[in-house]
């Protein structure tokens, strides 16, 4: 029940922000809003206010604001005065930002989230420590019988006072035994552990060298240290940022196939991956709404037809022509792009029920 109410709130507010940016900016230029509706297909509930009717519908995996002059129809039977509040009558530039909008403001979002974590805990301080967080399998840690939770206090006698200390003594080691000597709740105890060569690889999976490993990985003991209004935008800034760039770089490692497309997740995972975040507290519940939020924002951007991003491009190529493409054009693309989305959609499904019965 967590995992399903997670999700719904999730993706219900991150929808709502990217149709409110279409929204806003429309009204901003003067269109006329037939409908904003969170949700597809049959409606839930729905009421009327002024010109819009807003709704809400049974599949929360989507959403759309309706506006007059969209439909080609509306266009020809339009008066003169209809026409000031048509869509289709609006310049190329306004029409830009209309559609830029939406994913502009899950951008904004993510950064008005982070903002107000930053704000309220304080900006994350990952405290140095040698205390060992996992310990893979089979590695020569693990066979050597070093446990989650041991701090390593020396290696061959050398304190180990931070973790590159760990890091690089057993990168130098060239494979000789090491005396590792850690706390283990009271009791300090004696390991050997024999280094061996490991590939090391980026955050991607792609192997970036090798060099002599053991098999751990240090324990993530995170602290706050509050902050002020420049410190905690600053800050929320940099998440931001960082985020954009790696879900960008993903996109790109993608296409490299350097990420396998069987990696990537659907409503499902997402839903999954909300559950647990709400159950690690709300901090980690709004840290995965702004990285999904950018998701969100970058996916709409791309050049698809049907998504935001290939809206942009026809009104980029309708710029630069200085007229619209042709209406059969525009169709045919449209067409393409629903197909396109719609066998991913399926592809993503099928990842997820693959994911859950392989798991």
């Amino acid at each position: 029940m967590n995992t399903v109410v997670s999700f719904i709130v999730c993706l219900g507010i991150l929808i709502f922000v990217h149709e409110l940016g279409h929204f806003l900016f429309a009204k901003l230029f003067k269109v006329r809003v037939l409908k904003f509706s969170l949700g597809f297909g049959p409606k839930i509930i729905s009421k009327t206010v002024g010109e819009t009717e807003y709704q809400l519908s049974a599949l929360p995996l989507g959403g759309y604001v309706k506006m007059f002059g969209e439909n080609p129809d509306e266009q020809e039977d339009a008066s003169n005065s209809e026409k000031q509040a048509s869509f289709a009558h609006k310049t190329v530039w306004q029409r830009f930002l209309i559609v830029l909008a939406g994913p502009v403001f899950n951008l904004l979002f993510s950064l008005l989230l982070f903002f107000f974590v930053f704000l309220v805990v304080g900006l994350p301080d990952s405290r140095d420590t040698t205390k060992i967080g996992q310990v893979t399998i089979d590695s020569p840690a693990g066979i050597a019988g070093v446990q989650v939770d041991d701090v390593i206090l020396n290696i061959d006698g050398y304190p180990t006072n931070e973790w590159m200390d760990v890091l690089n003594i057993v990168k130098d080691s060239q494979g000789k035994e090491l005396s590792f000597l850690v706390a283990r709740g009271n009791t300090d105890i004696t390991l050997m552990v024999k280094p061996s060569i490991q590939t090391v690889k980026n955050i991607f999976g792609e192997a970036v060298g090798e060099r002599f490993m053991i098999g751990i990985v240090k324990a993530d003991e995170l602290f706050y240290t509050p902050t002020g209004l420049v410190g905690a935008f600053s800050a929320a800034c940099s998440q931001t940022w960082m985020y954009i760039s790696l879900t960008v770089l993903g996109f790109v490692k993608l296409i490299q196939q350097v990420v396998p497309v069987s990696d990537l997740g659907g409503p499902i995972l997402i839903a999954q991956i909300a559950g647990k975040q709400m159950q690690a507290g709300w901090i980690n519940f709004l840290f995965f709404m702004g990285l999904l939020s950018v998701n969100l924002g970058i996916l709409n951007l791309l050049p698809i037809p049907v998504l935001d991003g290939g809206h942009l491009m026809f009104l980029s190529i309708e710029a630069i022509r200085r007229k619209p493409m042709g209406e059969k054009m525009q169709i045919f693309a449209q067409q393409v792009g629903i197909a396109f989305l719609g066998v991913a959609m399926i592809f993503v499904f099928y990842n997820d029920i693959a994911r859950i019965f392989g798991s």
